[in-house]
């Protein structure tokens, strides 16, 4: 087995409300930042062991599945990489 660490991005699909990112756009705007749009996300890095790197990220796939993320409100994204 090998030490990886998952990380699993969640965040909010277009078009569903995300009022934390509403406030902190206005209040970027009001100090002087333009931008065109901002979400706001969940970052959650998983450390496990597992045989590959397919293998973490098919594990932690199904963790994003059964509770991080909502499939029907989120989006969310894996990325795996062998722990140092």
């Amino acid at each position: 087995m090998t030490a990886f660490t998952a990380t699993v991005t969640v965040r909010l699909k277009r078009g569903v409300l995300d009022p934390e990112a509403e406030t902190t756009q206005r209040q970027l705007e009001r100090l002087g930042f333009e931008l065109d749009d901002l979400r706001s996300a969940d970052r959650f890095e998983i450390d496990l062991d597992a045989e590959d790197a397919a293998g973490a990220a098919e594990r932690a796939e199904e963790m994003a599945e059964r509770l991080l993320a909502n499939p029907t409100i989120h989006d969310y994204d894996v990325e795996v990489e062998r722990a140092e």
